[in-house]
Order: structure tokens, then sequence, then C-alpha cells
């Protein structure tokens, strides 16, 4: 195979992928992109040589770089093994990280508590959320006066621009995820 039709390949197939994860049809992308119809399907079968105007129209349309149309496909999956996401202990707690790549406006956390310790929250600012969710154990959560005490499978919501903290009431370890929504900037 040339290495013309391999990149007419991949930028189809990307574009199909790209097209597809947002939901759209092709007649949508041609209005999206402004160009015909026809063009639009042949860029998605391989068998077409664009300009790089058209490229770059297609991009736009996207929200994504031309270089992205024309990338080498990328693995569905990867593994992150146990201790290649950043964890921070602070005192016999462990806070991990539950994603290896940053959402914008989120933080998703594993909280592992050894038995009866507490854990000061650190407050975010004006208008977070965060979720806590216990998933083994049990654990008190302090937050504007108010204790919620959450056990396996509970959740509780609250303001995160507030005083907060954790406590392991289990004689074990208990286990919690915290995810915390940062509100939009400038709102």
């Amino acid at each position: 195979m040339s290495v013309l039709v391999d990149v007419a390949d991949r930028l189809g197939r990307n574009l199909r992928e790209l097209r597809t994860a947002r939901g759209f049809t092709q007649e949508h992308m041609a209005r999206l992109s402004g160009l015909p119809r026809a063009t639009w399907a042949n860029l998605e079968s391989g068998a077409a040589n664009p300009t790089l105007q058209v490229l770059h129209r297609a991009a736009l349309a996207l929200q994504v770089s031309i270089e992205e149309l024309i990338a080498m496909p990328k693995a569905s999956a990867r593994l992150y093994e146990r201790g290649s996401l950043p964890a921070r202990q602070r005192g016999p707690v462990e806070v991990r990280s539950l994603l290896p790549d940053p959402l914008p406006g989120m933080l998703i956390e594993r909280i592992e508590l050894p038995a009866r310790t507490t854990l000061a929250g650190v407050p975010h600012t004006a208008g977070t959320r965060e979720y806590l969710t216990c998933e083994r154990g049990s654990i008190v959560l302090a937050a504007s006066g108010e204790r919620y005490e959450l056990s396996t499978g509970d959740v509780v919501v609250f303001r995160g621009d507030q005083r907060h903290g954790y406590r392991n009431t289990a004689a074990g370890t208990t286990i919690a995820y915290s995810v915390i929504a940062f509100a939009p900037v400038g709102s």
C-alpha cells in the first residue's frame, strides 16, 4: 500500500470516527464545513485527495487540528497500573487520582482512610460542588456545621467552597471517592 493511500484511509477513518462520536450525519458535517456532501463522503471513503483548504475546513467543523485528522489511530484503551497515577499522602491517608488525563473543571480521587483517621478537606473556589461516595467502610463528612454519616453505597453532595473534613468511623480501612466539579471560570 502506498503512503498516499494509507494517509487517505487514515483521514477517512478519523473523519468518520470523529463525526460519529459527535452524533452528526455527513450532511450535517457538510453544512458545518461548507463543503459539498459528496466531498465529505469522498473524504470519509478514503478516495479523496483533498487540498489543504478542504482539510482546514473539515478540521474547523470538527474542532480538531489538521494533525488529528491524519494521525495514526490511537489505541482504544490503555492500562494504567496501580501506582502509575498521581497519589499523595496526607498523614496516614492516601489520596489518589483516578484519571490519567485531566478533565477540564473536574477532579476525581480515591481516598483511603485507615481506621479512625481524619482528613481535612481544602475549600475550593466559590461555586464548586463535591460528590462523596463511600465504597467500603463508613465515613463522616463534616461540612457547614452539619454531619453526614455515609455507609457503603451512600452519596452526599455538598458545597466544596466551604470548610469540610472526612473521618473514618470504621474499625477497618474506609475507601471513598470524591468528585469535585469546579465552578466555571467567570461564573
